[in-house]
């Protein structure tokens, strides 16, 4: 159960930081801004990935 939980926090986590750059994108605000909040989303998406491999590792 609390692996399930684990890999909803990093996905919407993934899916939050897209989400705020996009945001910031389509309004035209710092260009700064949204590639640094697209790093995050490349790093988190990494974490993701590696907590979700963990998962399935484990569960086998």
């Amino acid at each position: 159960m609390g692996s399930n939980a684990l890999v909803g926090v990093a996905v919407g986590a993934v899916a939050l930081v897209l989400l705020f750059g996009l945001i910031n994108m389509l309004k035209g605000d710092n260009p700064n801004r949204s590639q640094q909040l697209m790093r995050w989303r490349v790093v988190l998406q990494l974490v993701a990935i590696i907590i979700i491999m963990g998962v399935i590792w484990y569960r086998s």
